[in-house]
């Protein structure tokens, strides 16, 4: 039984996990069932349309079908909410199916008018400029939420450390600002680790679950936390739309939220180290990390955070620097996705935000560094000698990578 108030690593190692010594096993089963024996016609009618409604099984229902619920999937909802702080969490097949259910609630609900701040995630700044699910939009800081929210705004958006600047917003400050109007934080970068933006007042939670949760690269997944009316919402749209997510990958990421805080606090611990050594190196115009002086001007990191994360951007100044330095690296893997045990670099304004209109896309000399477990030393070593081939002119990157390490 865990403890009334347990400590979030005590509850990323048994939360989800209640009924399993009854069931005379220590770890989840995975089971793949796709459909599931009915105990009748009426019972099992009642049973879809509770499911299909938004519902969960009451004891002794059928599961139905694999797309309306499904128990591995409700175990990983289960110790994400608690880790999260949240009454629920909806499952999903990837982060932005995830978003899209949001979207889709919204819209269903007459309110389609999403308010959003820059910088996002380039996937969420896409779907929401294209007004593919018949959103629309109103793009702006904190300072203009106010002034955003109309009669059928549904959503105020935001990520924070945001993607790929890691620049931080006070979520206190956009919830005051929003009113009524429920706020939904990409909380990707942070991890409940490090922030429940449940707890600053926000209303949904959104996470890729690929990235930090599963913390190994081998499982897709996108999840929304919140109040259990949403989950209602969401589930249903779930149900509908066949976003569920798949049981194996379930029990991946049931089973990497069981490192989560081991892993979050060693690969920040990390992260904070390399950026102090990169802050004014010559080869770099800036370094954008939370935890150097002066980025984060409001205080935020020990009043909203518990720490900075582990995502460092290095704007080089120019794209052919920056296309210098990811191609001269050789231990960090040039990749999208993120919070993996191993480090991954990416140049947004190419990848993930080339959809971004070019007012709001990252500068064409900024890279991203996702901080793995690797050792500091031997991620130092491999950044630093990058940084000397993307000092030098093309054509000279082969003598450069056999200069000196620490040079």
């Amino acid at each position: 039984m865990l403890p009334l108030t347990p400590h979030i690593e005590t509850l990323a190692v048994h939360a989800g996990m209640d009924g399993l010594a009854e069931a005379g096993v220590h770890v989840p089963s995975i089971d793949l069932s796709t459909t599931n024996p009915l105990s009748g016609v009426e019972a099992g009618g009642e049973s879809y349309e509770n499911l299909a409604s938004g519902g969960t099984p009451e004891p002794g229902d059928s599961a139905v079908y694999q797309r309306l619920w499904q128990p591995g999937v409700a175990r990983f909802e289960t110790a994400l909410a608690a880790l999260e702080r949240a009454e629920g969490t909806v499952a999903f097949a990837t982060g932005m199916a995830a978003l899209t259910a949001t979207l889709i609630a919204t819209v269903t609900a007459d309110k389609p008018h999403i308010v959003a701040l820059r910088p996002l995630y380039g996937g969420t700044d896409h779907v929401l400029a294209s007004g593919l699910l018949g959103t629309t939009v109103t793009w702006t800081d904190l300072a203009g939420v106010a002034g955003a929210i109309r009669s059928n705004t549904g959503l105020v958006v935001l990520e924070t450390p945001a993607n790929p600047t890691l620049e931080l917003t006070d979520i206190r400050a956009v919830v005051a600002a929003a009113g009524d109007v429920p706020v939904l934080v990409d909380n990707t970068f942070a991890t409940p680790v490090l922030s429940r933006p449940i707890e600053s007042g926000a209303t949904l939670v959104l996470h890729s679950a690929t990235k930090f949760l599963g913390g190994h690269g081998d499982a897709m997944g996108g999840t929304v936390s919140g109040p259990q009316e949403w989950m209602v919402r969401l589930r249903q749209v779930r149900a509908l739309t066949g976003g569920l997510l798949q049981p194996f990958n379930a029990y991946l990421l049931h089973r990497g939220l069981r490192t989560l805080p081991i892993r979050v606090r060693a690969q920040q611990h990390t992260a904070g180290l390399i950026a102090a050594r990169l802050n004014e190196h010559p080869a770099l115009t800036r370094v954008l990390y939370p935890g150097l002086p002066g980025q984060d001007p409001q205080g935020l990191i020990g009043r909203q955070s518990a720490g900075a994360g582990s995502l460092i951007a290095l704007d080089l100044g120019s794209f052919a620097a920056a296309v210098r330095f990811t191609e001269a690296l050789r231990l960090i893997t040039h990749a999208v996705s993120l919070g993996g045990v191993d480090s991954l670099v990416q140049h947004p304004a190419s990848l993930t935000h080339r959809p971004v209109v070019a007012e709001a896309r990252p500068g064409a000399g900024i890279v991203r560094l996702s901080i793995g477990l690797e050792h500091v030393d031997d991620l130092l070593d491999d950044i630093l000698t990058a940084l000397l081939v993307a000092r030098v002119p093309v054509g000279a990157g082969t003598a450069a990578r056999s200069a000196p390490l620490r040079s």
